[in-house]
């Protein structure tokens, strides 16, 4: 039997306009976050992700809208997801709110909520 894959996906806004850089760091931030959670309250999940070598995958949702839905169905299936806001130092308004993060989490779960949304 095949051992279950773990990732984490992180998903940005289309409608967004952000440069290169500021988006790597609104990633970095739902990574960060999202492993601190998960580490916290399902260890199983995270020792796994991280011995199979922490994989993340950066995909795009249309716009705000969808990203919440995201984060409702991926919470429903028992996954962390956290919205990330901006603190609007530089490109963006205080409180925009960028990316999704969800999980680690079984790689069969999170593809029910983001496996066809389009790699970025």
């Amino acid at each position: 039997m095949k051992k279950e894959e773990y990732k984490m996906v992180i998903v940005s806004r289309k409608d967004l306009e952000l440069s290169p850089g500021k988006l790597a760091v609104q990633v970095a931030h739902a990574a960060v976050e999202c492993s601190l959670l998960v580490k916290r309250k399902k260890p199983k999940w995270f020792k796994a992700w991280k011995e199979q070598g922490a994989k993340k995958v950066v995909v795009k949702a249309e716009d705000l809208e969808e990203l919440h839905q995201l984060k409702k169905e991926a919470e429903d299936l028992g996954m962390v997801a956290v919205i990330i806001s901006d603190a609007g130092l530089t490109e963006i308004p205080p409180g925009t709110e960028t990316v999704l993060g969800i999980g680690p989490a079984p790689a069969s779960l999170v593809d029910k909520v983001t496996g066809s949304l389009p790699l970025l």
